[in-house]
C-alpha cells in the first residue's frame, strides 16, 4: 500500500504534547513522563490509532504507547486523540520511530504487553527477518518485557500466521494461545477490540487469527 505524504506532518508531531520526540532519553523513566506506576503496553505498527485509543479509554490504569514508523500515519492518530470522543484523555504517548530500534526506547521489564495487528507481512522470504514476528523481532522484546509479558498478534494473513506460530517455538517463547477464527472463537473473542483493518477485513469475509505468546511457561489453549 503506497503511504500519501502528508507535507505537515513532522510540524504537527513535533508540536503535540503526546508526540514524544526524545524517546531514547526516557528508556527507563516511562513511568515518571506519566506521572504514576501503571503498568506499560505498546503497539508496535498502530497506524492510525484506533486500537489503541479505545483501549486507553477503556482501561484508563495502563498506560498505553504506540509506535508507528510512518509520519503520515501517525498524524492520523494524534488527530483521532484531539477528537471530542478522546478529549481528557492522559494515558497514550506516540512515538515515531523503527521497531527495530525499541531496545534503545525502553528498559529491561518496562513493558508489559506488546500489540501487534495486521503487520506488514514483508512476503518475499529474504525479507523474513522485517516480520514483527520474526524470531529476530522476538528477541528484541525479550530485552524490554517484563518477566511474565507478553506479545498479542492478530492479522487475516494466514500464511504469516503460520510463519509467526513457527517462529514464537524457534524463538523458544510459549505460545500461550492461538485460534484461526478470532470472531468465532468465544474464549479468545471475548473483549476483543477492533482495528481499522480488522473491521475492513472480517467484513469481507476473511477469519482474524490471533496468537499470545509469552517468555513464560503458562497452559496453553
Amino acid at each position: 500500500m503506497r503511504l500519501r505524504n502528508i507535507p505537515h506532518a513532522d510540524d504537527v508531531i513535533l508540536a503535540h504534547a503526546a508526540a514524544i520526540k526524545n524517546e531514547t532519553e526516557q528508556k527507563g523513566n516511562w513511568h515518571t513522563l506519566f506521572g504514576n506506576n501503571h503498568p506499560i503496553h505498546i503497539e508496535i505498527g498502530m497506524g492510525k490509532g484506533q486500537f489503541l485509543l479505545t483501549l486507553a479509554k477503556k482501561y484508563p490504569t495502563i498506560n498505553y504507547i504506540g509506535i508507528e514508523r510512518y509520519s503520515s500515519v501517525l498524524l492520523r492518530a494524534l488527530e483521532k486523540l484531539d477528537s471530542e470522543e478522546y478529549e481528557g484523555l492522559t494515558n497514550s504517548r506516540f512515538i515515531c520511530m523503527d521497531a527495530a530500534d525499541i531496545s534503545e526506547v525502553f528498559e529491561k521489564g518496562e513493558v508489559e504487553k506488546i500489540y501487534l495487528n495486521f503487520s506488514d507481512p514483508w512476503p518475499k522470504a529474504r525479507h523474513a527477518r522485517r516480520r514483527l514476528t520474526s524470531k529476530e523481532f522476538f528477541a528484541r522484546y525479550d530485552r524490554v518485557l517484563a518477566a511474565d509479558g507478553t506479545v498479542e498478534f492478530k492479522t487475516d494473513n494466514r500464511p504469516l500466521f503460520d510463519f509467526s506460530l513457527e517462529q514464537v517455538a524457534e524463538a523458544g517463547w510459549t505460545l500461550n494461545a492461538h485460534t484461526f477464527d478470532l470472531h468465532h472463537d468465544p474464549v479468545m473473542n471475548e473483549g476483543n477490540v477492533m482495528t481499522e483493518y480488522e473491521q475492513k477485513f472480517s467484513s469481507m469475509g476473511n477469519p482474524i487469527h490471533k496468537l499470545i505468546a509469552s517468555r513464560s511457561s503458562f497452559q496453553c489453549i
